[in-house]
Formats: C-alpha cells, structure tokens, sequence
C-alpha cells in the first residue's frame, strides 16, 4: 500500500486514477441512488451496454470513442425513457433490444479494425491506468454538475422518484426531469468506463447504494453514503489491484460485494439479537 503512495508521488497516470476513483465513486452513487429508487436498474444495464454500440462505430470511423459512447448511450436512454412512457412497448422489452443491438454494433465494428481484442477487454472491463487528464476534467465537470444539481432539485428529484403523479400535480415538470436524468445517467456510464468497464460499471451504480440502503431509508442519506462508499469502494479495489497485480474493475466489486455482505450479516444478526 505504501508503495503505491510513494508511485503517485512520481508517476501522473497514477495521479489521474486516484482522481478517477473519487470523482467516480462520488457520481455513480449519487446517480445510483436515483436510479436504485426509480428502480431503473435493468435500464441502466441497457444504457450502459448500449454504450458499446457507439464505442465501436467511432472508433472504426477514427473519431472519439467517448463521442461515440456518449451520442449512443444518450439516444438509447433518451428511446427507452420515451418507449415506456407512450406504453407502446414493454419497458424491459425495449431495453432487452437496444441492450443486445449495441452489443451486437460494438462488436462488429470493433471487429472490423486492427486490434480487436485489446480494445476490447479495455473498453468491457475497464483500465483505469488509461485515464487521461481530458477524462479528469469530464468526470470532474458532471461531478460537480450531479452534485449541485441533487442539492438544488433534492425535493423535485424524490417527488418524481418517489410519486410521480403527485408531483405533476405540484407543477414539476416530472417529463422533462425523467428525460435529464436519463441523460445524465448515459453520460455517467460513459465518462466511467475507463474505471470499472462496461460489463462491470452496473455493479458500482448499485451495490453502493445498497449497502447504505442497508443503514437508513432517508434518501439523502442514501445519496450522501452512496457516494462515500462508492469513494472508499474504488480506493480500496485501486490499491488492492495495485498490489496484487489484478483487474482494477474487479478488485473495486469484490471489495463492495464483501462490504455489502458484512452489512447483511451484521443486520440480520442485529435482528435476531432484536427478536429475541
């Protein structure tokens, strides 16, 4: 461990992952919590593999990948948030379908140009040691930007989340809110692939939240320790991978899926202790 502090003091790459570990853990549990309460997370999942679809077309095409991430994941949430809205279409039906199709589009265009199978372990499973400081600079920009935003629309946010007819009936303009979300959602799965990587990245927008869903039911406190936890989460997995030589992706959700156990053992032996 103090190894790794020593190499942040030489090397900037490692500088650039530690930032992406904090402004990551911060974003996705505050998002998570929105998403975890809407109970949007098999749409999330859709979004963030959908993703991969605009991955591989801007890179066959030689323009930004995150351009392409980006463009993608908004139009497939921005669909599926109109899909289930007009009704005329099942909701998980709609997001099986663009899940599977940017899958599919990902894959074949990724295929298609030299150095397929690097590119893609990278993109699928993250490297966080490629983070640039152009990526520091997104992240840090919609941290800042989910944060005073949470702050600002706390009440409108958990009258949508919680009642969505009672805050139409309030004069919240709960369309229009559903819709930045869903957007806001496809650009923090985008801007944190490099850390945890499509495939994974849905674990880190939801396991943090419920472990402090574990603790309180206040939705707040939800989004403030969801954030905290996604914080030390991603730290913690970091500095494990560092060590041991591993997939930082992965450390980050053996270290959250073992907090989340701890958490479910100590409630369930607290209530038997209750009961008793």
């Amino acid at each position: 461990m103090f190894s790794l502090f020593d190499d942040i003091l030489s090397y900037d790459f490692l500088v650039n992952a530690l930032y992406a570990c904090i402004l990551s853990g911060i974003t996705c549990g505050v998002v998570g919590s929105y998403i975890v309460a809407r109970r949007m997370v098999f749409l999330s999942g859709g979004i963030t593999h959908a993703s991969f679809g605009g991955l591989g077309m801007a890179l066959y095409a030689g323009v930004s990948p995150v351009v392409g991430a980006l463009g993608f994941a908004a139009l497939a949430s921005v669909g599926i948030e109109y899909a289930s809205r007009r009704g005329r279409m099942r909701e998980d039906s709609v997001v099986g379908i663009i899940w599977s199709v940017g899958m599919a589009l990902g894959a074949l265009f990724m295929s298609l140009r030299p150095g397929y199978a690097t590119d893609l372990t990278s993109y699928l499973f993250g490297n966080i040691l490629l983070v640039t400081d152009d990526d520091i600079l997104y992240l840090a920009l919609l941290t800042l930007f989910v944060v005073v935003g949470a702050v600002a629309m706390l009440r409108r946010l958990m009258y949508v989340v919680f009642d969505e007819e009672y805050a139409r009936s309030q004069g919240v303009a709960t369309s229009a809110m559903c819709y930045i979300m869903a957007v806001v959602v496809a650009v923090t799965v985008v801007l944190s692939i490099k850390v945890m990587g499509i495939v994974l990245l849905l674990s880190l927008l939801t396991i943090p939240t419920v472990i402090a869903n574990s603790f309180t039911k206040d939705y707040r406190r939800i989004a403030i320790a969801s954030a905290l936890i996604g914080v030390v989460g991603n730290i913690s997995g970091f500095v494990l991978s560092y060590e041991y030589n591993l997939p930082t992706g992965s450390c980050i959700i053996f270290m959250l899926t073992f907090a989340l156990i701890c958490v479910k053992l100590l409630t369930l032996c607290r209530n038997r202790s209750v009961s008793r």
